[in-house]
Formats: structure tokens, sequence, C-alpha cells
């Protein structure tokens, strides 16, 4: 399978810190790869080599199989981008900043500017200046440069920062849109994994530097954890029916008695049919699922980082 974007152990100091720590990724034609992290973990770093902004201590990274370099400049015909400041002419209109890229990337049909402007919900501001945009809008405008020529690969930094919900809603459908029926790659980071997985194929978790995991979104199910919570009448007393039975890994917190046995979680009714023939009234019985969020600090957490 062909890698659209890759990078081979990518590495980045700054004066003595290490921004990004043997990096390698491998991302296939058509992948929404998000790539998480929290502030501060090398996600703009490494978009920056990516894009050839900046350049690695050691290491490489690849665009089609070609190596980005300074000179590479024939890469970025096939690629869309938004990393920090989105727009570039802050005293020029909307339109004007888009009609600039559109000439850029020598596109002839002028209609292209009106039609991305409609397209990313611009057209209340085509004649604001860019720089008195709200940050919201200002990342529509970036979104909008970004894909103005219809590129086959899309590196994206932050891009639902500023937007209210149903702008977030709003990119999030283009990009499943543009990746599913246009077969367009999407690398996109945030620090927000709620988000991004429901839309994500694939999940890259950096934390200081390092890649700590990687995973289908499909697999996350898998990862997360899970608990079989039993309420009743007498907490302790279920609690020690079930050593007695076997099950292992079971808690006592807040009156609830959790059970992560991975026996207990396969077959829940075994579980109320020993409550049941024990006498003890038994008020619910569920499971429950560790949320992306918590799962996301978690994983953090076991690879010796911090979440503060």
């Amino acid at each position: 399978m062909d890698h659209i974007i890759q990078t081979e152990k990518l590495t980045k100091y700054f004066k003595g810190f290490s921004a990004v720590r043997n990096l390698s990724l491998n991302i296939c034609k058509g992948e929404i790869y998000g790539f998480l992290g929290l502030n501060g973990a090398g996600k703009t770093t490494t978009i920056r080599m990516l894009l050839g902004l900046i350049k690695p201590t050691s290491g490489s990274s690849y665009i089609k199989g070609r190596k980005v370099s300074g000179g590479t400049y024939t890469i970025w015909r096939d690629v869309g981008n938004l990393v920090e400041i989105p727009y570039s002419y802050p005293d020029l209109s909307v339109f004007e900043n888009l009609d600039i890229f559109r000439k850029l990337r020598q596109i002839k049909d002028v209609r292209c500017t009106d039609e991305i402007i409609e397209r990313l919900g611009l057209a209340r501001y085509r004649n604001i200046r860019a720089k008195n945009l709200s940050h919201g809008n200002a990342q529509r405008l970036g979104l909008a440069r970004a894909i103005i020529h219809n590129p086959e690969i899309l590196i994206l930094d932050e891009p639902s920062n500023g937007l209210d919900p149903a702008g977030i809603v709003e990119i999030r459908e283009m990009l499943i849109d543009l990746a599913l029926n246009k077969g367009v790659t999407i690398f996109i980071s945030s620090h927000i994994l709620g988000e991004v997985a429901r839309f994500a194929t694939t999940i890259g978790i950096i934390h200081e530097g390092r890649l700590i995991i990687e995973s289908s979104t499909d697999n996350l199910e898998k990862l997360r954890d899970k608990a079989l919570v039993i309420e009743s009448e007498d907490p302790v007393k279920v609690l020690s029916i079930l050593g007695e039975n076997g099950f292992s890994r079971i808690l006592l917190e807040n009156d609830l008695v959790k059970v992560t046995d991975e026996r207990a979680l396969g077959d829940p009714s075994c579980i109320g049919e020993l409550v049941y023939r024990a006498g003890i009234r038994m008020n619910g019985l569920r499971t429950e699922e560790e949320d992306l969020e918590s799962f996301f600090l978690r994983m953090i957490k076991m690879k010796g980082g911090s979440n503060e």
C-alpha cells in the first residue's frame, strides 16, 4: 500500500529542547489521520517539518514518495494546509485574500473564488478585511485557502479552533466528504480526542514529542476501559461473593461494586444470577465505558507523561 504522507525517525531539537523525537508515520491515500496531543506535545512542530517550513534536526519526511526539502516546490501543488495564521494578507478582504491564492495556484476559472467563499460560509464577510474577522471566520478563510485548488492532501493544524458547534459539524462533514468521495488524504492535529474520533480513520497520540499510541478508530473501543457496575442494598456482601467465586479486578466505589474482570464483562447475567442467589436485592446492573478524553489522558499517564 502506497504511503501518501510518511516520516522516518523525524526529530527536532530547539536549543537542547526535544520537540519531536524519532517520529515515524505512514499515512495512506484517503485516510483521515487524527494527530492528537496536549498543547506543547509537538503537533505543530511536526506539521511545520512536514510542510518544509522548518528543517528537522534528523530524520526525513515524504509527500507522495518525494522527500520534503527546501527546493521541492512542486510537491505543494497537491497539498493544502492550514497552520498557525490562517490568512496571509490581513489588510485585504476575504475575497482579495482568496483571489490572490487562486492566481498563485494558477486557477484560471475566476468563479472559483466566489464558489469557495460560498462553500465555507463566508459570503457575508467577503468584503471584510481578514484582520477584522472573528477567530472562527478566520479559520474558515484558512480552510478556504487550503482547499481552493482541490488538493490531494490536506494538512491541518487545529482547524476547528474558534468555530462554534455548528461550524465544527460543517467542517467535519466537509472533511469526511473529501476523504470518502474524492480520495483526499487528511492529516489533522487536535487536542480534542472526542471530536476527531468522530471522523478520523486512524488516531496517533503524541506526548512530549513521542508517538505513544497509534490505533485505528475502530480499535479504540477495545483499548478503552470497561466496567460492570452493580448497584445493590449490600455492596460489601456483593464484593465478598464475587471474590469467593473467582472474580478478580473488583472494587467498591461510592457504594457501587465495579468489576473489570473479562469473564463478568463477557457475561453480565452470571453476576446477576450470583447476586440473586445470595438473596441480595440488586437495584441496577450496567456496563460503563471509559470516555474518550479519560482514555486520552490515561494513555499519556501510562507513558510517564503528565496532563498538567
